[in-house]
């Protein structure tokens, strides 16, 4: 398991203002290898790229709160939208914390899943941090592939699609909470509807709220979450969003939940998010809270989807790296992060 050692969060510049209407731009800061950073974009932008690490759509670098880099692919610029896939799980882990430092839930609490209420079903214990951490228990195969085996197609284009959130819940108890992790979207769905049961809306009002609470204040204009025919977000795959309003997500993490003064997440939200859950052996990044942990040094944390989407947090550096495209997992996917990971050794002194 990759650990993270939780260095100190960076506040913002002094003289550097908040995106929340435009981004500050420098596209030709120093402070590191640009001359290395360009060659690497120029490879990852190419069709020589396409066998090696799949096709890349976008990417751009924050460095202490200005974009120092920014590219696109042919036909899509600033204002193409992008997939999350599972960089919305991280959204939906935003979305608790603004429900936590309202009152209104509680993560060390059983949650209140109506499915497991009977007094002799086990899964009436499971926490809400347990399900932020993927330590429920729960049956769930995540597999994007195979159909015959796949619990998350089933879920979001099948039988389940319906309500998400109920399909998911509906999968029995394999092991002890806490003693075993089990990356699962069924998990993210069911605390979507969490959320949406403690704020007490669904739908376009839970929309509306989303934007109020989270969107609106940091300046992300673009983002348009997807929700089931029962009402639910479907927090753990689809929220698109410009890389530009991905990257702002991402700053409103790297400045510790805190946005020109104003605190969207609870003290101690952000550190919870990257702090490491217990993970086998055999997993080659670690995980915190709907976040994942390491890609870019063994500090940062990151919103990672599939087919290569990232949003990427290096707080040791002051660096948010957001890149999209279109990579298979294998192979392809390894070299988007190791690529990703020597872009951010490019940052350093």
């Amino acid at each position: 398991m990759t650990t993270n050692p939780l260095v100190p969060l960076p506040t913002q510049p002094e003289n550097t203002p908040w995106p929340t209407e435009v981004w500050p731009e420098n596209l030709s800061a120093d402070g590191f290898d640009r001359a290395a950073c360009e060659s690497a974009m120029d490879f990852a932008f190419s069709a020589e790229a396409e066998p090696h690490m799949g096709e890349t759509h976008a990417f751009l670098a924050v460095h202490r709160g200005q974009i120092v880099l920014e590219r696109y692919a042919e036909g899509r610029d600033a204002s193409t939208t992008f997939p999350s896939w599972s960089k919305a799980k991280s959204i939906t882990q935003a979305l608790i914390g603004i429900l936590v430092r309202d009152g209104k839930i509680d993560i060390g609490a059983p949650a209140q899943i109506a499915e497991w209420q009977d007094d002799d079903d086990p899964r009436k214990a499971i926490t809400l941090d347990q399900l932020l951490r993927m330590s429920s228990g729960l049956k769930f195969t995540e597999d994007y592939v195979d159909s015959g085996v796949s619990d998350v197609i089933e879920m979001l284009f099948g039988a389940g699609s319906d309500n998400v959130a109920a399909h998911a819940a509906a999968f029995p108890i394999v092991t002890e909470p806490n003693t075993f992790w089990n990356y699962s979207s069924g998990t993210s769905n069911i605390v979507a509807r969490l959320a949406s049961q403690a704020l007490g809306k669904s739908g376009e009002a839970f929309e509306a709220w989303m934007f109020e609470e989270l969107f609106n204040p940091i300046g992300m204009r673009s983002p348009a979450p997807k929700f089931d025919p029962s009402g639910t977000f479907i927090g753990s795959s689809f929220c698109y969003a410009t890389a530009r309003d991905f990257a702002r997500f991402g700053l409103l993490y790297m400045r510790d939940g805190v946005w020109d003064g104003r605190r969207i997440l609870p003290e101690g939200w952000v550190d919870y998010a990257r702090t490491p859950t217990k993970t086998p052996p055999e997993e080659p990044m670690g995980y915190g809270a709907h976040w994942w942990l390491g890609i870019a040094g063994p500090e940062s944390f990151s919103a990672n989807g599939y087919e290569g989407q990232f949003t990427v947090c290096e707080p040791a550096l002051d660096l948010i790296m957001v890149r999209h495209g279109k990579s298979e997992a294998g192979p392809k996917g390894d070299a988007v992060r190791a690529w990703l990971a020597d872009m951010a050794d490019r940052f350093r002194g």
